[in-house]
């Protein structure tokens, strides 16, 4: 077995005991199956990569590739504290909630007015898929913020997800330990590696062609 699931377990419950971003992303850089709740495919995953950076202002924690029929699409997520106050008692976000959308709306504007470091970064991209880990899925479970959440995902185009999802990726790889492609890519990859590996990517580099005479 790549994954030691009982020493995950127990240095995920003492991240989120402890607050601690920090130790969050690392157990996440050294563990990929903790995204497969997160993951559109399981089988054939492609790695993800850690701490890539836009410009010189903006950084997501995680992103990989979905190599999909009609077009690649680039997962970017952000995740934030393990615990994090959303609504204020008037029911509306707190700041903690609208600066992490913020950091992910910031994305979303620089890849739109910078729209050639999309190819410089990614190699190709039909689309983004972005995601904002946030909240305990207790912090998400009363009406009001169930429906804010819902009222989002389906009018934005910023995926809230709560972190209850590594848990559940947890449970699953503990129920069906047989996800081969998840211990392939075991850890994230350096930021470093991701030109290297667009470059040499035969679906990127196949789609880039498309995507560049259709412009």
């Amino acid at each position: 077995m790549v994954f030691d699931k009982k020493d995950v377990e127990k240095k995920l419950q003492q991240a989120f005991e402890q607050n601690s971003e920090h130790e969050l992303l690392s157990i996440l850089k050294a563990n990929s199956f903790l995204f497969y709740d997160l993951y559109d495919r399981k089988w054939g995953i492609r790695p993800n990569f850690a701490e890539v950076p836009f410009g010189s202002k903006y950084r997501c924690d995680f992103c990989w590739l979905n190599d999909n029929s009609d077009g690649p699409e680039w997962v970017l997520v952000e995740i934030e504290k393990p615990k994090v106050k959303l609504f204020k008692q008037d029911g509306e976000p707190t700041s903690q909630l609208n600066h992490a959308l913020e950091q992910v709306r910031s994305w979303d504007r620089y890849f739109s007015t910078n729209p050639n470091e999309k190819t410089r970064i990614f190699g190709s991209v039909a689309r983004f898929r972005f995601v904002l880990v946030i909240g305990e899925k207790d912090d998400w479970g009363n009406n009001q913020a169930a429906v804010w959440k819902s009222h989002n995902n389906a009018n934005t185009n910023i995926e809230i997800r709560s972190m209850d999802t590594f848990f559940k990726s947890l449970q699953r790889y503990k129920e069906e330990p047989e996800h081969l492609s998840f211990e392939q890519h075991p850890k994230s990859l350096k930021s470093s590696e991701l030109s290297e590996y667009c470059s040499n990517d035969p679906y990127l580099c196949g789609w880039k062609l498309r995507l560049t005479s259709n412009t």
